[in-house]
């Protein structure tokens, strides 16, 4: 009898942080996206209205020197409005024929996870927010990667990443396919793909106002591409100065399946906070002969993240950025945020579609608002427009347009 209790009370303690320190969340998200473009073009507009859902179940871990657990995550697509001639937008699988939008699509990711110490390793499904590998969320079900991955803090102040993916899905698919190179305005071969992605690296805190960042990664035979960065915190003032310093070294690797990859990115945001006021200024160029290396299917995570038409790395470009940022709390409405920001980009060199010493320019406006209370607690609002104009030719990915996109965002603790 006593043999038994003994091997009971072990094996509901081995289990208890598996189930005690598990969580749920379900996301729901409204989305409508409508990109008219401007000039010659195939189809005027992309123009889509959709409701994802994102449910979240994570297990904590095992009892024992070595945790185990489960993270599960479904996700699910509907089509509330789209069109054969207003397809693309990337909310909805589409036919390519027909161009007939998916009523709905679904998918599940799975991921095993093991823990030792402060070291933790993954399994399967992975939604990365690196800056060399980013699971990008801008539209209604993120982009995954299957793959392995593990990240360490036993390093007091220091954390470690490192990985292999193998497999991505795109944002509007529910395929996993081989990774490739993000191509717009035939910057590289398209039908490059690879089927293996590594990297290493770490952020180091090195005090409370200083993180250094540094990453390795390797497309194989596509790219290799070197990230170093920081971030800086300064009392300045009756507000406080923040500097962001980002710099990605990318050159082809191997076989060089998607051609030549020659490119020096670098950049810095220097923003300066007073009470409810955030004003930022920034600059990124690009040396070497080709654009910025990065996965298709998302956005480089540069200077210009967060734009909705245009990613600002071509070949040789320039870009200036200027962003204000307002907290209407001050003002006595709190939970109401609004955003401006211009980006113009010069001297791009694109031969083949247009010339050199190209431009284009974006102006971004983003007002949103999450409610503070009542049965509607903590649903997001959030309208975004902007106004891309660029010099390429009508053979460019990138045609000149003005975009809306609005968002009703809210998640539910399930437990």
């Amino acid at each position: 009898y006593g043999l038994g209790v003994a091997v009971a009370c072990a094996y509901s303690t081995a289990w208890e942080g598996f189930v005690g320190d598990s969580s749920a969340t379900l996301s729901t998200g409204n989305y409508y996206l409508d990109r008219d473009y401007k000039g010659d073009s195939p189809y005027s507009a992309a123009r889509e209205w959709a409701q994802g859902f994102i449910l979240k179940a994570n297990s904590g871990f095992t009892g024992g020197t070595v945790g185990f657990g489960v993270d599960l995550t479904g996700m699910l697509g509907l089509k509330l409005d789209s069109s054969p001639n207003r397809t693309g937008t990337q909310l909805l699988p589409f036919d390519p024929t027909t161009r007939e939008a998916e009523d709905e699509y679904s998918e599940l990711g799975v991921a095993l996870k093991a823990k030792i110490s402060k070291t933790r390793l993954s399994v399967g499904t992975q939604f990365p927010a690196l800056p060399i590998i980013t699971a990008s969320p801008a539209r209604l079900v993120p982009q995954s990667f299957r793959g392995a991955y593990a990240t360490s803090d036993d390093i007091d102040g220091l954390t470690l990443h490192t990985g292999r993916m193998d497999r991505v899905n795109l944002r509007d698919s529910t395929d996993y396919q081989p990774i490739t190179l993000a191509s717009p305005n035939g910057r590289f071969k398209k039908s490059a793909s690879s089927e293996r992605f590594d990297f290493i690296g770490g952020d180091y805190r090195w005090s409370d106002t200083l993180t250094l960042r540094y990453f390795h990664a390797e497309l194989k035979d596509i790219y290799t591409q070197d990230f170093a960065g920081g971030i800086h915190q300064l009392p300045l003032g009756p507000g406080k100065l923040k500097t962001d310093v980002r710099i990605y070294n990318s050159r082809e690797n191997g076989r060089a399946k998607a051609g030549k990859v020659d490119n020096l990115n670098a950049g810095a945001m220097f923003s300066y906070q007073i009470a409810a006021h955030t004003l930022g200024m920034g600059y990124m160029y690009q040396t070497g002969d080709t654009a910025m290396a990065y996965i298709a299917g998302g956005e480089p995570t540069v200077l210009s993240d967060g734009t909705m038409s245009a990613d600002f790395v071509n070949p040789k470009e320039r870009t200036w950025v200027a962003r204000y940022d307002y907290n209407f709390a001050a003002v006595g409405l709190p939970g109401l945020t609004g955003m401006a920001r211009y980006l113009r980009g010069s001297n791009i060199d694109l031969p083949n579609l247009g010339g050199s010493n190209l431009t284009e320019s974006s102006k971004d406006l983003e007002l949103a608002y999450v409610i503070q209370s009542g049965p509607a607690k903590n649903l997001a609002l959030r309208l975004r427009h902007a106004l891309y104009r660029n010099e390429q030719s009508a053979a460019s990915t990138f045609r000149s347009d003005n975009e809306t996109r609005i968002n009703v965002d809210y998640t539910l603790k399930v437990w």
